[in-house]
């Protein structure tokens, strides 16, 4: 018969050997470390930009094993978990001998196992290196094991590899997996129910899964919630709340949010664990919701595309790749923000902005809608009429195509892709062609994101925005000159704030514009207030036809709702520079009540004269004003030559304050910097050049 004595020194014996074993074993040259390596293997992660989980990756065997730290979870399930698994874990050094002791003793008295003697430092060595069967060897194994990891690693770091490692039915492992599948949220607040339950399930993960077996759940947590313990830190109230919660009979889906964004994370850094994304999960849900709400009315094999940026940064807060990442009849996995489409008419404001700038109109200025040749390009309105005479204002927010190549013919194609570059934007023209009028119908290829990205622009009064690729790390600064100067810039935005916003949708203050490609391939909608600039695209990603969509119809509503789903509260439009005002019709300079330019560097046909040229300063000249007593700049002479008086001269879109016949003047600059100086004749044709003041 053994004696209390003889098992006391039994115990104690075999104490010895194992902790003389862990000792010697890790000063032999570490030849038997305990294998910490396999604990380090966890799922890679997508989070947004204030750390939230966007996306996670299964190991490469499956498993869904989230890195999780014991700052990532509630304290109270922490010290619940020591209280019913290890109430010694921070004292002891990988072995209870109390608790061994107790459970040796229970074994030998009752012939059974009564209670468990594991601590969570063995617990964690047979998670890291799992061992078939329970013998007595493999136990022996463990203490040497846990005694090894308790010399190697703090308390601390052995708790985060426990949390990280737990098992919880399935290919679940680690408390933060089973809390977004079970409870659908990560584990930083935890009601007692949740704790409990969470507590209970790594003792027989499989067979107290509560999707599989609710019944055997509901006794594990039970158990939790009557040790003693637990019920000492949790409170009797509180245990008989928590009895009462009914727990969740089905396993969620861990998040799967921007797919694609995730996907090209993982591509880019593959060895990296945790990525950094400047997304904004609440953004992007609402986004998703959008997105998938509209696929369901679009019809088969038709998908779409979202890009939500921050104006100031150039962050994507924001980006749908496509409808359904995993439908493939829409080819979901096509990431439809990065592909080259035509555009519509997208570009048209930017072509009123050149025009604002030059001076060659006004929001009130009066201009055709009438058939047109232009030198046998004969541009047509989306719906075959014509509005006749119309204004500036009329025809950008009714998107008129006549009117807007007018303009174009006498801005120019060229300088106009000249001044997508400065924003770093590259539209790209058919193969062997060169900028023509087309462009401002549509007649190039555009990725969203690069159209989002001169909205960005227009929304930071003109200064181009560089939009970064969603993931980490701010984009740099465009180091270039404005895409359009800022009473341009604000003229184009204010017209495209009084836009009718779509059927069913109130007006937000959001400025935007529409445009529907050539076939009804693409429905576009793109628009800004004062802090985001947001992009729809709409189409088949095989660019089939669909018939009936449009960018008022079909992008439009989708545009609204998104600003309305993304939870961002609506920021109105900055307010107007200096000089940027709206002018009744019957005040404008005569040469600007109608528009009659014809084409780029030919003559009006209202008259003979060459048109007018600044001779001084010249372009690109770069000026150094003398300072007048008080700090005031010396005032700058203006020289022209040609045009018919008189003329109207503009520093950087704002009306100097009179007309003069004479063809010379002066400005004096507010301050240093590039400026631009514009000149208009009476017959409406302008000329400008842009300079540095120092």
């Amino acid at each position: 018969m053994i004696t209390w004595r003889t098992f006391c020194i039994g115990l104690s014996a075999n104490l010895v050997i194992a902790t003389a074993l862990a000792f010697g074993l890790d000063l032999a040259d570490k030849t038997f470390p305990p294998p910490l390596q396999h604990a380090r293997e966890v799922s890679a992660e997508v989070v947004d930009a204030d750390g939230q989980l966007l996306r996670a990756f299964a190991t490469s065997e499956g498993r869904w094993r989230l890195q999780t730290t014991a700052a990532d979870v509630d304290p109270q399930f922490v010290r619940m978990l020591v209280a019913y698994e290890d109430q010694r874990f921070w004292q002891h050094r990988g072995v209870d001998p109390r608790a061994l002791a107790r459970a040796a003793l229970q074994l030998v008295s009752n012939g059974r196992i009564v209670s468990g003697a594991s601590t969570l430092s063995m617990q964690l060595a047979r998670l890291i290196e799992p061992r078939e069967g329970r013998s007595l060897t493999a136990k022996f194994v463990q203490l040497v094991r846990a005694m090894q990891i308790e010399r190697r690693l703090s308390k601390a770091e052995i708790l985060d590899l426990y949390l990280t490692h737990a098992p919880y039915g399935g290919n679940l492992e680690g408390i933060r997996a089973a809390s977004l599948a079970y409870f659908g949220k990560e584990p930083h607040r935890l009601s007692v129910a949740e704790s409990a339950l969470l507590v209970a399930l790594p003792q027989l993960p499989e067979k107290r899964r509560p999707d599989r077996n609710l019944a055997a759940a509901n006794i594990a947590r039970a158990r939790v919630l009557q040790r003693i313990a637990v019920a000492n830190i949790v409170g009797d109230d509180e245990l008989q709340r928590a009895g009462l919660v009914p727990i969740p009979a089905r396993r969620m889906q861990l998040p799967a949010y921007a797919a694609h964004l995730a996907e090209a994370a993982l591509r880019k850094e593959p060895q990296v664990r945790r990525h950094q994304t400047t997304l904004r999960r609440p953004i992007q849900q609402g986004l998703e919701a959008v997105a998938k709400s509209a696929a369901g009315k679009l019809g088969p094999k038709v998908s779409m595309a979202m890009v939500m940026a921050d104006i100031r940064t150039g962050e994507i807060v924001g980006e749908v790749g496509s409808a359904d990442y995993f439908d493939a009849s829409r080819s979901g996995w096509i990431d439809m923000t990065r592909v080259m489409r035509s555009p519509g008419s997208t570009l048209k404001p930017f072509i009123y902005g050149l025009a604002f700038e030059d001076g060659l109109v006004s929001q009130e200025t009066i201009i055709e809608d009438r058939p047109a040749d232009f030198f046998g390009y004969r541009p047509r309105n989306f719906d075959m009429s014509y509005q006749g005479d119309v204004s500036i204002r009329q025809a950008l927010q009714l998107s008129l195509n006549v009117p807007a190549v007018r303009l174009l013919d006498a801005v120019g194609p060229t300088r106009l892709m000249v001044r997508f570059r400065r924003a770093d934007v590259r539209p790209v023209l058919p193969s062997n062609e060169t900028p023509g009028l087309a462009i401002g119908l549509g007649g190039v290829g555009i990725t969203l994101k690069d159209l989002v990205q001169l909205y960005a622009a227009l929304a930071n009064r003109g200064r181009p925005v560089l939009l970064g690729d969603g993931i980490q790390g701010k984009p740099q600064p465009i180091e270039a000159e404005p895409l359009l100067e800022p009473v341009a810039a604000w003229n184009v935005a204010d017209v495209l704030s009084g836009v009718m916003p779509p059927l069913g949708a109130s007006q937000r203050g959001i400025a935007y514009k529409t445009g529907t490609s050539y076939g009804y391939r693409d429905a576009w909608s793109v628009g800004f207030d004062g802090n985001y600039a947001l992009g729809v695209w709409v189409g088949r990603p095989d660019n089939g036809a669909v018939p009936g969509i449009t960018g008022f119809g079909t992008a439009a509503p989708i545009l609204f709702e998104g600003f309305v789903k993304s939870g961002i509260p609506v920021t109105p439009l900055p307010k107007a520079p200096g000089g940027a005002v709206r002018i009744a019709q019957a005040q404008l300079p005569i040469s600007q009540r109608r528009f009659t330019k014809t084409s780029s560097g030919l003559l009006s046909a209202s008259t003979r004269e060459p048109a007018p040229q600044i001779i001084y300063p010249p372009e690109g000249a770069r000026i150094e004003l003398g300072v007048k007593t008080g700090g005031a700049l010396s005032p700058l002479a203006l020289k022209l030559q040609g045009g018919r008086a008189p003329f109207r001269w503009l520093a950087n879109g704002k009306p100097l304050p009179d007309t003069s016949r004479r063809r010379v003047n002066e400005w004096v600059p507010d301050g240093g910097g590039y400026s631009t100086l514009t000149v208009i004749d009476s017959a409406g044709r302008a000329a400008s050049v842009r300079v540095f003041v120092d």
